[in-house]
This record gives structure tokens, C-alpha cells and sequence, in this order.
């Protein structure tokens, strides 16, 4: 249950009736849970392999970000999962293009299957 000290966003990217938020905010903080390239609102992945979905798990994030007054420079950790570790130097060229020279830390996790099968999700946490 949301509080005094908690918000939440839900920017309709995989539909209203998921009971899920885009983003939470609590404090001086903003947390964006897991963004896969799903086209929005629908629950089907862009095409383009892994580069694509990237881009779009990315600006997923970006619009959660914006939804709850947030944005990419105010990024302090990213947690990424993708199904094939030989598929990061294409995720970590698009991600280095997306945040630029804001590096923030990051872990990196091979998982065995994602949502609708995607190849990568990112999560988040900013200051607010």
C-alpha cells in the first residue's frame, strides 16, 4: 500500500491491467522495475534482436524516469539480465549510446528465459 513518503507511476507500458508500477518513488529516490523491449502496451517484442530491444527496454526506463520527475543523468545503478552473455557487446554498445558519458554502476546477470522471451530487462534506481 502506497504512503505518504511513496508514489506511484504507471506510464501503461504493458497495459493498465497489469498490477505493476512503472516506477516508484519513496523518498529521495525513484525505483523503475524491470523494462523489456516490448512494443508499448502490447505484449509482443520490437523486432531486431537484441540491439532493438535494448533500445526499447531503455526508453521504457527513460519514460518511467520522466514519469515520476526523474531522467537518465539522475541514474545511480542499473541491474541488467540477458538470456546470452554473447549478446553484451551489442546490449553495451546501445546502453553506452543511450547514457553517454553518465557512467552508472551496473551489475550484469545471465538469466536462463526473460518475459515474452526477450533477450535483455533493465531495472534502475535515481535520485528523484
Amino acid at each position: 500500500m502506497a504512503g505518504k513518503e511513496m508514489e506511484l507511476f504507471n506510464t501503461g507500458v504493458l497495459g493498465e491491467e497489469i498490477p505493476l508500477s512503472s516506477a516508484v518513488k519513496a523518498g529521495d529516490f525513484v525505483f523503475v522495475g524491470g523494462s523489456i523491449g516490448n512494443v508499448f502496451a502490447k505484449f509482443e517484442l520490437v523486432e531486431g534482436g537484441i540491439a532493438a530491444e535494448t533500445r526499447q527496454a531503455l526508453q521504457h526506463m527513460r519514460d518511467a524516469l520522466e514519469a515520476a520527475g526523474s531522467s537518465l543523468d539522475r541514474v545511480i545503478k542499473c541491474n541488467i539480465y540477458l538470456v546470452d552473455m554473447a549478446e553484451f557487446g551489442e546490449f553495451n554498445e546501445v546502453y553506452g549510446t543511450v547514457f553517454g558519458s553518465h557512467k552508472p554502476t551496473r551489475a550484469t546477470v545471465a538469466v536462463k528465459e526473460l518475459g515474452l522471451g526477450g533477450r535483455v530487462e533493465i531495472e534502475c534506481v535515481a535520485l528523484a
